[in-house]
């Protein structure tokens, strides 16, 4: 696999899973957590109406969403190196990035149409999003794209 594949699907499967584990022990084992997720194609009531289906829907579009921003990530490396050889701070600050970026656009403009402001400030979602999700994106592109050990 070439390098920059392999940095995207690394950095987007731990950041996914990162997220996932994340999402599920801060808001609880329930369907309706990523049926939220599948909610911003399909609507909050087909979403919450499909039980185990959109669960699993909703699971794929998280870990689509999370390829997609390692992509963005990555692709703003090779432009940027300084990004991949200052991993921990930079992947820390994307992670807010894509805080925002998620619910300033992409949540405002999908099928649940929230609004993006006022933006709701929850310190374990942002830390969440800085070191389980930012982080490993960059940490990932770093080793691959660099071949540097993956340490902050």
């Amino acid at each position: 696999m070439k390098p920059l594949a392999r940095a995207i699907a690394w950095g987007g499967l731990l950041a996914g899973t990162g997220d996932l584990v994340f999402a599920l022990g801060y808001y609880g084992v329930k369907l309706k957590v990523f049926q939220n997720v599948a909610a911003g194609l399909i609507g909050r009531e087909a979403a919450y109406a499909g039980g185990a289906a959109t669960f699993a829907l909703g699971v794929g579009l998280h870990y689509a969403i999370a390829l997609t921003w390692a992509a963005l990530f990555c692709l703003a490396g090779l432009r940027l190196p300084g990004l991949l050889r200052q991993a921990g701070v930079a992947g820390a600050a994307f992670g807010l990035v894509v805080y925002l970026g998620m619910n300033c656009v992409v949540l405002p403009l999908s099928a649940l149409h929230t609004r993006a402001w006022p933006l709701r400030l929850d310190v374990a979602v942002l830390a969440a999003h800085a070191l389980l999700f930012g982080l490993p994106i960059a940490l990932a592109a770093r080793r691959c794209l660099l071949g540097a050990p993956a340490r902050g």
